[in-house]
């Protein structure tokens, strides 16, 4: 019911823009329907008309119902122009993350940083196609069918662009607290981005008919101040942009292995 709580700009902006306007607008609008279907009703009825009207033209009225929506589409077009101006102009990015769809999961790359991970949905603890030793959805990960057994990570506060695309056929990367529902297209690169200012975890699925799993991708996005997102950076066997990388892990033990004890948690959230 309604939209859920907007946490980026662009978000809050679209938010007050349906809320204060587009809805009042659609109100006003069919009361004015609804007013003008009563007066036909009673007025225009055959038991106060016995001889119906030869009229076939009234000019004024002709003027009024072409003039009044073209007003309602200029009042609606300014803001939606200002909208769109703000979303498809963003500022530097301070982090650049490629998104890629592939039936059915998420793969996620950090290219400044070394860090790169797939994405799956947590099963069910009942589920009977899950493996003996395959770890379960708890509440900590999230509800059921959004939570994911690799988040992804974006320091608070800063600006982050999400270069889209996908390998197979067309997905939708979708997060609705960020305001994001942006086509993934194989062979082509599309640009969303977000400024989250509140750290936490936001859900979102892809948003396109993309085949017999398409509701079994979620998109978990968990925010945290940027000094823990260094740590998890450094988890993941990557390195801060402008940063000297470390040396290459051995076969034994690779850059996506999960961290030792003691790690942060947001580090061992997102590797579990």
């Amino acid at each position: 019911m309604g939209l859920q709580t907007q946490v980026t700009p662009i978000g809050e902006e679209a938010a007050a823009f349906h809320d204060n306007w587009l809805l009042l607008l659609c109100a006003a609008i069919s009361a004015l329907v609804l007013v003008l279907l009563v007066i036909a009703l009673f007025r225009f009825r055959r038991g106060a008309n016995p001889v119906p009207s030869r009229n076939s033209h009234n000019t004024t009225i002709e003027v009024i119902w072409t003039l009044v929506p073209v007003l309602i589409l200029v009042a609606i077009a300014i803001p939606s122009i200002r909208l769109l101006r703000h979303q498809y102009s963003p500022p530097p990015a301070d982090l650049t993350v490629k998104v890629t769809g592939h039936q059915w999961y998420w793969s996620y790359d950090y290219p400044a940083n070394g860090v790169t991970f797939d994405s799956y949905m947590l099963k069910e603890k009942n589920d009977p196609t899950r493996q003996p030793n395959q770890r379960f959805r708890t509440d900590v990960d999230g509800p059921p069918l959004l939570a994911v057994d690799q988040r992804v990570v974006i320091p608070q506060g800063k600006v982050v662009k999400f270069i889209v695309t996908a390998d197979d056929v067309i997905h939708s990367f979708a997060v609705p607290a960020f305001w994001i529902k942006q086509d993934a297209n194989p062979g082509q690169l599309h640009e969303a981005w977000v400024k989250v200012d509140r750290p936490g975890v936001y859900f979102g699925q892809c948003s396109e008919l993309c085949g017999a799993r398409h509701a079994f991708m979620p998109i978990a996005v968990e925010v945290v101040p940027p000094a823990e997102f260094a740590q998890w950076v450094a988890s993941k066997g990557g390195h801060m942009a402008g940063a000297t990388p470390a040396a290459q892990p051995s076969a034994a033990a690779p850059a996506n292995a999960s961290p030792a004890p003691g790690t942060p948690s947001v580090a061992n959230r997102a590797n579990q």
